[in-house]
C-alpha cells in the first residue's frame, strides 16, 4: 500500500441490499464519502424503497438508485443484476446486507418461520452473490461482504433461526473466498455487535423508576467499550473491506461489537 488512496471507493458501483435505512443505510453513506460512484439499493416492499429513496434525499446524496426485488427470488435476483448492469454498470461492491430475526422460542417455532428466516438471510446471499459473481469473474476483480452476527459465533435464547443463518453465513464467506480467490474476488464479512438504533430505543430506556432497562445493563456489562455502538461505527470498517486496501483480506469474519466476543464479562 502506497498511500491512503488504497481505501478510496472512487468510480466504484455498490450493491447494498436491503439498505432503505439502518445498518445498509449507514454502509451505503460512508461509501459516498469514500467516493463511490453509484449507490445500489432494493427492497422488496415498495413502500419501504420508497422511504429508502426519501432517506438518501434527505442525507443529499444523489447517485442512488432503488429498486423492488425480493433477494429470495432467484430469478428476480438474476434479471435485476441485468437490468443494473444496462442501466447503472458494472457492480464492483456486493453487500448482503438483508435480513431479518423472529424471536420464538425453538420449540414454539413453526417450521415455515425457520424456513424464512433462512431464506433471507442465508439463501438470499447465496442468490445474490451467484448472480455478480459471473461477471466478477470475468473481470478478475470483485468485493462482497456479507453482514454476519455476533450470533454467528454465538446461540442465545429465542433465535434458533438467525443464528443458524448467520452461522451458515459464515462459512458461505469462507467458502466464497476459497473457490473464488483465484479470481481477485474478496469476499469477507461484518459481525456487527448491539447498535444504538431507533429499533433498539426502547431497550436503552430508562425504567419507570430511574434504573436502567435490563437488557441495557446487561449489553454494557458484557461489552468492553461500556456502551452500544453507533451505526456509523460500521461505515470504516466496511470502506475498508469494499476497497483495495483489503486486497489481502479474503474469507474473513471482522467483528465490529466492541469486545463483546473476546470479553466474559465483569465480574457481579
Amino acid at each position: 500500500m502506497e498511500s491512503l488512496k488504497d481505501f478510496s471507493l472512487e468510480g466504484k458501483n455498490a450493491w447494498i441490499t436491503g439498505a432503505a435505512y439502518g445498518i445498509g443505510f449507514n454502509i451505503a453513506k460512508a461509501f459516498v464519502a469514500a467516493g463511490a460512484k453509484n449507490i445500489i439499493f432494493n427492497d422488496r416492499h415498495q413502500s419501504t424503497l420508497d422511504l429508502g429513496l426519501a432517506n438518501y434525499q434527505e442525507a443529499g446524496i444523489k447517485n442512488v438508485h432503488g429498486y423492488l426485488c425480493d433477494v429470495t427470488k432467484e430469478d428476480d435476483v438474476k434479471a435485476l443484476v441485468e437490468k443494473i448492469h444496462q442501466e447503472v454498470g458494472q457492480i464492483d461492491i456486493l453487500v448482503n446486507n438483508a435480513g431479518i430475526i423472529k424471536r420464538v422460542p425453538m420449540h414454539e417455532m413453526p417450521r415455515s418461520e425457520f424456513q424464512q428466516v433462512i431464506d433471507i438471510d442465508l439463501v438470499g446471499p447465496f442468490i445474490c452473490a451467484s448472480a455478480v459473481l459471473p461477471e466478477m469473474m470475468e473481470r478478475r476483480e470483485g468485493k462482497i461482504i456479507n453482514i454476519c452476527s455476533m450470533m454467528s459465533e454465538l446461540g442465545r435464547e429465542t433465535v434458533s433461526a438467525y443464528a443458524a443463518a448467520k452461522g451458515g453465513l459464515k462459512m458461505l464467506t469462507r467458502n466464497i473466498c476459497s473457490e473464488y480467490g483465484g479470481y481477485n474476488i474478496q469476499c469477507n464479512a461484518i459481525g456487527p455487535g448491539y447498535i444504538a438504533t431507533p429499533q433498539t430505543a426502547p431497550l436503552r430506556e430508562p425504567q419507570p423508576d430511574g434504573s436502567r432497562h435490563p437488557f441495557d445493563q446487561f449489553i454494557c456489562a458484557k461489552t468492553p467499550a461500556g456502551r452500544w455502538l453507533n451505526p456509523e461505527e460500521l461505515g470504516g470498517p466496511a470502506v475498508f473491506l469494499a476497497s483495495k486496501a483489503s486486497d489481502a483480506v479474503n474469507g474473513h469474519i471482522l467483528y465490529v461489537d466492541g469486545g463483546i466476543l473476546a470479553y466474559i464479562g465483569k465480574q457481579p
